[in-house]
């Protein structure tokens, strides 16, 4: 009917619909990076010595991580999301979160330790020169 106003029920469940489609909203956010890529040139990530043997570090604004395996191997990933594309920008130990939908990858192989992410993270070349570690395409 035309002109009948909506049930109280009605209004009451939108209303609390409201904040949760909100939430969700959030979730699915990037933070405060929004670029989605992963190099597509080379870039200087800084002195090779500030990532040790045994370790890994995060370049949030260039979405790259980088481990060292040893003296001279080191590894390089895109650290974006495999699951929807997120900048990851947490790294604790060699785990790799992302606080999008809580997919997590080990920094040193890209694999997928949690899902919802299915695929690895992609690999890039690294090197080191110049006493700098250098990463992403005809690195």
């Amino acid at each position: 009917m035309p002109g009948t106003p909506p049930a109280r029920r009605t209004v009451l469940r939108a209303a609390a619909l409201v904040p949760a489609a909100g939430l969700g909203l959030a979730a699915c956010s990037t933070g405060g990076n929004g670029n989605r890529s992963a190099p597509t040139e080379p870039v200087d990530l800084g002195a090779a010595e500030e990532v040790p043997v045994g370790s890994s570090k995060l370049y949030t604004d260039e979405n790259v991580v980088v481990s060292r395996i040893s003296d001279d191997e080191y590894k390089a990933f895109s650290s974006i999301c495999t699951h929807a594309r997120c900048p990851i920008q947490k790294l604790k130990g060699a785990k790799l979160t992302c606080q999008c939908h809580g997919s997590e990858f080990d920094a040193r192989s890209g694999k997928v330790l949690r899902e919802p992410a299915v695929s690895p993270l992609a690999e890039l070349p690294v090197k080191v020169a110049g006493g700098k570690i250098v990463a992403g395409p005809e690195a």
